[in-house]
């Protein structure tokens, strides 16, 4: 994950604490998956909004262009057949008494430099040995609150980080503009992770968090950071927002299969990091079925487009939406 742009200077750390298709008869709506308990933001928080009627974005076809438009989807997460620990990002859920400590940020100016709930319990993507993002998620189940860090290591006892980001579950307030998070796109990253309990009883609610390899050096709300290596916009900016086709065919799909289509159908997909092209996370769960993670991965790009979120916007330093 690079980190590109210069430090904001001086912001306050309170600033940062803080109809789709149709449903068949066997398939009625159901109340969304909390996460531990508490909501993964409030329901009318951008990560839920329903875009299925949203207008095309004016650059989607530029951007979609320079996304390897010829790939399928792949779902970053599933089974690892005994090569190691399930692929995903794992969350890890504490009482609030949890012991907290302090990291040492690579990326300080645009962390939050608080008190983290890190210790042997906590699980990281990739394991601890691992040379890969190595995010970390925490929930406080208690407090509803959200602890994340990217390039997560214990080094001589003490925990350190490349940046770390803490929110509020039950607020819509975004981190300062200009500030990344444990996500490249400055959002919170859980929000947008499918997670194995929801696809198992029906109740995706929200946008699924994606990655390409060559971004823009823009972003867009809520989206308050970029890592781009273009300026041109006619490549993707950081928190674009991609509709899978209506009338996308899914016959020979099966049940699991359906719902996350017609989550991208209702929700889409959320650009968040630099990656490879069209890798879309989850959670790390040892129950994700090896059928689902197969016919998720015969989905065709070109069946997105990008769409146009900025009507949907209240507030600009808010994820709430009309």
């Amino acid at each position: 994950m690079t980190r590109l742009g210069a430090f904001a200077l001086a912001v306050a750390l309170g600033a940062c604490t803080a109809g789709g298709p149709d449903r068949s008869a066997a398939e009625p709506e159901r109340a969304a998956a909390p996460v531990a308990g508490c909501p993964a933001f409030p329901a009318y928080n951008w990560w839920h909004a329903d875009i299925s009627d949203l207008p095309v974005h004016p650059r989607s076809a530029e951007w979609l262009q320079r996304m390897s438009p010829r790939s399928d989807l792949h779902p970053d997460f599933g089974p690892s057949f005994g090569e190691g620990p399930p692929y995903g990002i794992p969350i890890t859920v504490v009482a609030g008494d949890h012991r907290k400590v302090r990291v040492r940020f690579t990326y300080a100016g645009e962390s939050d430099r608080v008190r983290y709930p890190l210790g042997r319990d906590t699980r990281i993507e990739g394991g601890r040995g691992s040379d890969g993002d190595r995010h970390a998620i925490i929930v406080d189940r208690d407090h509803c609150r959200l602890y994340e860090t990217w390039a997560t290591r214990v080094r001589d006892g003490r925990w350190r980080a490349g940046s770390g980001a803490v929110w509020s579950l039950r607020s819509n307030r975004l981190r300062p503009d200009g500030w990344t998070s444990a996500d490249a796109a400055g959002l919170p990253i859980l929000p947008g992770l499918l997670r194995w309990r929801e696809v198992r009883d029906g109740t995706i609610d929200h946008a699924i968090r994606f990655t390409t390899d060559v971004t823009s050096t823009h972003h867009l709300w809520p989206a308050r950071h970029d890592a781009g290596s273009r300026t041109s916009r006619s490549y993707p900016p950081m928190g674009a927002r991609f509709r899978l086709a209506a009338d996308f065919d899914t016959s020979g799909y099966g049940r699991y299969a359906r719902r996350v289509i017609r989550a991208m159908q209702t929700y889409g997909l959320v650009l968040a990091d630099n990656g490879s092209p069209w890798f879309f996370q989850g959670e790390q769960h040892r129950r994700w079925p090896a059928r689902l993670i197969e016919e998720l991965k015969q989905i065709p790009a070109d069946e997105f487009v990008a769409v146009d979120t900025s009507g949907l916007q209240v507030d600009p330093d808010s994820a709430a939406v009309n």
